[in-house]
């Protein structure tokens, strides 16, 4: 489970930037998108970060660096959560998070990586085509796409396709929407967190990653909430799903 920073693999393009440099441009990418347009945390980073330290290092450092951001753009966005709507998620998550800790630790890392690959672009492909999915009526599905969301969230850090497609069937106001899905995070985050402290996840390495993030994380928080709103919604969104695509096309070929 342990990735030294000798063991680092980087992508070809960017071989000639350290790994502490690429780690924290990523991070603040990350955080910039998700600051701006509440979602993207994740899916941005995991990709690009399995690529520089690997799975096994990147789930645990992005489930502490990802808590601590959530946290300030849950008190952003704190007025638009409905609470009985992202609880029966919340339960449901946690029964999933322990299934994707344990699969995290037996998946192969090239496999895992891969599957990450297709996960995230086949998401993005998705949300570009904005297919019309049939509403969802009974609140009651919540207890299936938590538990989903909970198993990737474990594995791969990336529990927001399965909540963002939820909210969709459901109809979400678009403030609503937002809101709910940083009161799905947080809490979705600290138990993700919790398990990987629990099975020893949280190396030294893990840490010196965490600390080469943190002034990434604030300057995209800052970047991030400065613009959001004064860039178009739309077209902010089509490039970031586009830039998702290639991320994730590159890792399953990588």
């Amino acid at each position: 489970m342990n990735c030294t920073p000798n063991s680092r693999s980087k992508p070809s393009v960017l071989n000639n930037l350290s790994p502490d440099l690429l780690v924290a441009l990523i991070v603040f990418l990350a955080i910039f998108v998700q600051a701006a347009t509440g979602f993207g945390l994740a899916l941005v980073s995991m990709p690009l970060l399995t690529a520089v330290i690997g799975l096994p290092a990147a789930a645990p450092m992005m489930a502490i660096v990802g808590m601590l951001a959530e946290f300030v753009i849950l008190i952003r966005f704190r007025e638009a959560v409905n609470v009985r709507a992202v609880s029966r998620l919340v339960i449901a998550a946690l029964a999933g998070t322990p299934v994707g800790l344990y699969l995290l630790g037996v998946i192969d890392p090239v496999v895992g990586a891969r599957l990450l690959g297709a996960m995230v672009a086949g998401y993005a492909l998705y949300a570009l085509l904005s297919p019309r999915l049939p509403a969802l009526t009974r609140p009651a599905w919540a207890w299936t796409f938590g538990f989903v969301a909970g198993v990737i969230g474990g594995i791969y850090n990336t529990s927001g396709p399965p909540v963002i497609i939820y909210g969709s069937c459901r109809r979400w106001p678009p403030a609503e929407f937002k809101g709910n899905l940083q009161g799905f995070f947080l809490p979705a985050g600290i138990m993700v967190l919790a398990g990987h402290i629990l099975k020893g996840n949280v190396t030294a390495v893990v840490w010196h990653n965490v600390w080469v993030a943190m002034p990434a994380m604030v300057v995209g928080l800052v970047v991030g909430f400065l613009l959001d709103g004064r860039i178009p919604a739309a077209i902010f969104r089509k490039m970031v799903l586009l830039l998702l695509v290639l991320i994730g096309l590159n890792l399953m070929i990588a």
